[in-house]
């Protein structure tokens, strides 16, 4: 029923001050992407700080659903206040944090997490009680993987004590990592979780049409004439494809569209369980932000100040494709500034 519903009226601009405050009346609770939604890059995306305002003055619950894994709590926290946004870290629900959740929650873990992202991943693994292996440089308990590096793989050593291997944003990928992540999932005891399934991120933030190429050459700090820069960020799902072929094995997927994080929030928060009936989801992307949505059976609105356009939200509805049709928002808005004349009045 719900996805006949989506189908029928979905991917509607949000435009009308009537259409707009009966989705308000009818939704509690706000779950809010944060990169390409709140803001873009360094700055912030004009009307989010109204917006939450708005939203609390309104007496709209508002929870930070994020599937960007290299920043912690505290990290997203002081980032929303730099940019005039005010929450607390109770509110904050990123794929770092509900990674350590899950791998905290596992009675069958007791032993260490070999980390291939940030040092706020390692940080959130750390604040659940588990122990790291891995990491940036300085981050894991053996102290031994920078070094190895430029070994050959035959002389690369594999902690005896590793049980799990956790897939985050990683800039320092590279062949020992792969290796030592993929021979440790040869045992099949040892869990395998991706904090996220993103494929790509665009480089400088904003939107980007996939598979153009940049029109002018870039010029960008002193680049000679005619260079091109590189325009795609390969992002957790990339690196987690490499190593799910390379181990035969199948991640699983901790961030959006998996309904995990709904479920951790529900778990954590401390408040009335979310109702999807009454649940409102805002994101950029198709794939993950309205997938999740679709997933978890609640309201969805793209915002097309980040990834997704609104070309391919248009195209999945008219695809015979189920799958397809599933990353359809019910409706869609230029920015999250769009939602302010409905707060009003």
């Amino acid at each position: 029923a719900e996805a006949g519903r989506m189908a029928a009226g979905g991917c509607r601009r949000l435009s009308s001050v009537s259409r707009g405050r009966e989705l308000l009346a009818a939704v509690d609770t706000f779950l809010l992407d944060c990169d390409g939604v709140l803001w873009d890059g360094p700055r912030a995306i004009g009307g989010a700080a109204q917006l939450l305002g708005g939203l609390r003055t309104s007496g709209k619950r508002v929870y930070f659903v994020s599937n960007n894994c290299s920043r912690s709590r505290d990290a997203v926290v002081e980032k929303l206040r730099a940019l005039g946004l005010q929450a607390g870290p109770e509110l904050v629900y990123s794929t770092a944090r509900c990674s350590a959740l899950y791998l905290g929650a596992t009675d069958t873990l007791h032993r260490k997490v070999y980390v291939l992202g940030s040092q706020a991943l390692c940080g959130e693994l750390r604040a659940a009680g588990l122990r790291v292996s891995g990491g940036p440089p300085g981050s894991g308990e053996d102290g031994e993987e920078e070094e190895e590096e430029g070994r050959p793989i035959s002389r690369c050593h594999l902690d005896p004590e590793v049980g799990a291997v956790l897939v985050g944003y990683d800039e320092r990928f590279n062949f020992v990592r792969l290796a030592k992540a993929c021979s440790y999932l040869r045992d099949p005891r040892c869990m395998f979780v991706a904090t996220n399934p993103d494929p790509w991120h665009p480089v400088g933030g904003g939107a980007m049409v996939p598979g153009l190429k940049p029109q002018t050459p870039s010029a960008v700090d002193g680049e000679t004439e005619g260079q091109i820069t590189c325009t795609v960020r390969p992002g957790t799902g990339s690196l987690t494809a490499a190593i799910e072929v390379g181990s035969g094995r199948k991640a699983v997927v901790i961030g959006k569209p998996s309904r995990f994080m709904f479920d951790c929030i529900n778990g954590t928060a401390g408040a009335a369980p979310l109702d999807p009936g009454r649940t409102l989801m805002v994101g950029d992307r198709l794939d993950t932000d309205i997938l999740f949505g679709s997933n978890c059976g609640v309201r969805t609105v793209l915002t097309l100040s980040g990834v997704s356009t609104l070309q391919e939200a248009q195209d999945n509805m008219a695809s015979a494709l189920p799958d397809r049709r599933r990353m359809v928002p019910d409706f869609y808005v230029d920015s999250v500034e769009d939602f302010l004349p409905l707060l009003t009045g």
